[in-house]
């Protein structure tokens, strides 16, 4: 079950259907374009090195900005986009999204890395 598991893998599924819907709705394409794709390669590579772990904040809370300025415009576009319409297409992720954003940031974990 989704929220079961770890914050990072939380974290990876959410971006990963937010990335889905955006392709879909926006590009009108069944599988990721190449585009989409990019984004989400380096979004899990990002999120693999997050030296939060488990007490990841979401990403609009996060002190440390681990994304190329090229790539935050995009996952910021395609967050834009896709984050009101979790609601209707992945109910429990988004749910389990908004709770996570409700979290506080750890700042041991920034200091100790």
């Amino acid at each position: 079950m989704i929220f079961l598991k770890n914050r990072i893998e939380r974290e990876q599924i959410t971006i990963q259907k937010m990335i889905e819907l955006y392709c879909k709705l926006s590009h009108k394409s069944v599988s990721l374009c190449k585009d989409c794709t990019e984004i989400y390669e380096y979004a899990m590579k990002r999120l693999e090195k997050c030296p939060f772990e488990d007490e990841k904040p979401t990403c609009i809370n996060c002190p440390v900005h681990c994304y190329r300025e090229t790539e935050k415009q995009k996952i910021r576009e395609i967050m834009r986009f896709s984050g009101p319409r979790m609601l209707k297409h992945h109910p429990v992720l988004a749910i389990i999204h908004l709770i996570d954003n409700r979290k506080k940031v750890i700042q041991n974990k920034i200091n100790n890395n």
